[in-house]
């Protein structure tokens, strides 16, 4: 495998939509396209599922995400002009597993809109510790084989939202799960080379759990779910210890959240930093991963490559 050693991944501003006309605006213009398309008009909670679900729906489907690029989801506080986008919304997919802990309160506040929980079916991983704990870890899109469970529940709603396109939602999801299984086997065999003892993910948040027991990693981080707090003291000092203790090469953070802790963590140590992970987020079309499958692969290549890297150094 090529080794490429990519900087860090710029954190994702996000940007609040200020004023209410301008708010009007957008949400009038966005409504009139999708009425004037004929389209039905789904809804997802954040970036990630609305990529997945654009894929399976094709050009049968207008699907749009409620939260914007870069947006810190766990805590996210909806504006009236997300509450006016879905009011007409023929559909509303989310995560669930408590990563979303606006949504309740938020379709509450919408009337006659159906929703789909996307989770249905996968066994959770029960967070370990901290003020969530044995609560499940809400980040099962993380791997590309609970992916695939995910495209499956996106199918089976947009068959029952729109069954006259039952034949285009089946082959879409059929050819984009035959691409995410492709990077199953590929992060597959790249892991095959990291020494066991090597295979430990170390990140800021919890995020990769799934990642980790499919692909036979031990996991490390700062924090389980990302909070109002970033890194402390106590949780900095927690990690020197375990990556001194498993004398782990290589060490990663993620992109929406400060990376200095994670960068101490590497200069006490004498870790290498990998670099920063997607995970709650998308980025823009000229960033690293405006899809779903390019987040999958980056991620892949940046801890394969880290831990491989790391490894052949000892």
């Amino acid at each position: 495998m090529g080794f490429w050693l990519p900087g860090c991944a710029a954190n994702e501003a996000v940007s609040n939509i200020s004023g209410a006309a301008i708010a009007e605006t957008t949400e009038s213009a966005t409504s009139t396209t999708a009425k004037a398309s004929g389209k039905k008009k789904v809804l997802t909670t954040f970036s990630v599922l609305a990529d997945i679900a654009q894929n399976v729906a094709g050009e049968a489907l207008d699907v749009e995400s409620i939260t914007r690029i870069g947006a810190e989801i766990h805590g996210y506080e909806p504006t009236p002009s997300d509450i006016v986008k879905a009011q007409d919304a023929d559909l509303i997919l989310y995560n669930g597993m408590n990563l979303e802990r606006w949504f309740e309160q938020f379709l509450g506040n919408v009337q006659d809109a159906p929703s789909a929980l996307l989770t249905e079916g996968i066994e959770p991983i029960p967070i370990a510790a901290g003020p969530y704990a044995n609560k499940p870890n809400p980040h099962a899109w993380m791997s590309p084989r609970n992916a695939l469970v995910y495209v499956e529940n996106i199918r089976k709603a947009f068959v029952s939202l729109d069954p006259d396109n039952t034949d285009i939602y089946n082959a879409n999801a059929k050819a984009y799960g035959e691409q995410l299984k492709a990077i199953d086997d590929e992060l597959a065999a790249d892991l095959a080379q990291v020494p066991d003892n090597q295979r430990f993910l170390v990140s800021c948040e919890g995020a990769f759990s799934y990642l980790a027991r499919d692909y036979g990693m031990k996991e490390i981080y700062m924090w389980p779910i990302n909070a109002e707090q970033q890194f402390t003291p106590k949780q900095v000092q927690r990690v020197i210890e375990q990556v001194k203790t498993n004398d782990v090469p290589t060490i990663f953070c993620e992109s929406t959240v400060s990376d200095e802790g994670q960068k101490q963590v590497a200069r006490t140590t004498g870790a290498r930093f990998g670099g920063n992970l997607y995970v709650d987020s998308l980025s823009t079309e000229e960033g690293p991963v405006p899809t779903f499958l390019d987040l999958l692969e980056y991620d892949a290549r940046i801890i394969s490559n880290g831990l491989l890297a790391g490894s052949n150094a000892q």
